[in-house]
């Protein structure tokens, strides 16, 4: 099974990760041929983790209450606290700049910043989703910081090649090209495929 840790901050862009949720129970339940989502037999496990901030605009944008099964962000006694049971795959999107700051600087203040930090250390896959326009010179310094460490940096830019006809697709679309960068195959349209 693939450890994948969802980190979900309080920038706007809740969709992308709700539509990882959808995406990832939709390829867990093809796995498994039980078409119910789960992960029996399977592939990928996902746990999520929000920040504060992210539960209240989880709530806004989206209209619907952040998912009971999400982590304690307020914990640092969890596996993904620890380098010696990391996960296979962090994905932090939508992520804010105070987070990427926080992580830049190695200033660790709850588990969702201290798991983004074990990434790095342990050299295993960090992809950072920021949602903010313009970037100003201390976003550029801190997201090079985290490239020079080892993290991915994917911005929330949607392709539009794929001439998506509606929101929904044009989300699912980048959801999917993140778990391509994350190792794991999410069946995703590509630009002059055969």
């Amino acid at each position: 099974m693939k450890k994948i840790l969802l980190g979900i901050t309080g920038a706007s862009g809740q969709i992308y990760a709700s539509k990882m949720m959808e995406v990832v129970r939709a390829i867990n339940g093809e796995f498994s041929g039980s078409g119910n989502g789960s992960a029996a037999g399977m592939g990928i496990r996902l746990d999520l983790v929000f920040t504060d901030t992210a539960k209240v605009v989880w709530e806004d944008e989206l209209g619907v209450p952040v998912p009971a099964n999400a982590l304690d962000n307020n914990s640092y006694y969890h596996p993904y606290a620890s380098g010696s049971n990391a996960a296979d795959a962090m994905i932090i999107m939508p992520c804010t700049m105070g987070t990427i700051g926080r992580i830049a600087s190695g200033a660790t203040s709850d588990l969702l910043t201290r798991a983004a930090d074990v990434m790095l250390k342990e050299r295993r896959p960090l992809i950072i989703v920021p949602r903010e326009t313009p970037f100003n010179l201390i976003h550029l310094r801190n997201l090079t910081t985290l490239a020079e460490a080892g993290a991915i940096i994917a911005p929330a830019s949607p392709s539009f090649y794929t001439h998506p006809q509606d929101m929904e697709e044009l989300i699912d679309t980048f959801v999917r090209r993140i778990l391509g960068i994350a190792g794991l195959e999410a069946h995703l349209k590509r630009f002059m495929s055969n």
